[in-house]
């Protein structure tokens, strides 16, 4: 059976893309929400961050699933 990959964006994941806290890693995606008009129970997923942060997936992906 394959790995499947996620699709949602955590705190943590941000904070090991940019080299910043988990702190930033929460502001990040509560600002992301706010732009995307999300409620606080929605996801931010890894397209969205991609997109706001103009990093390329393939990038993110890979310093998430190694």
């Amino acid at each position: 059976m394959s790995r499947m990959n996620r699709i949602v964006i955590y705190p943590q994941d941000v904070a090991l893309i940019t080299g910043r806290s988990d702190r930033y890693g929460r502001m990040i995606i509560k600002r992301i929400k706010v732009d995307l008009e999300k409620e606080d129970h929605h996801l931010v997923t890894i397209k969205e961050f991609s997109e706001h942060m103009g990093i390329e997936i393939a990038l993110i992906e890979s310093v998430i699933f190694g």
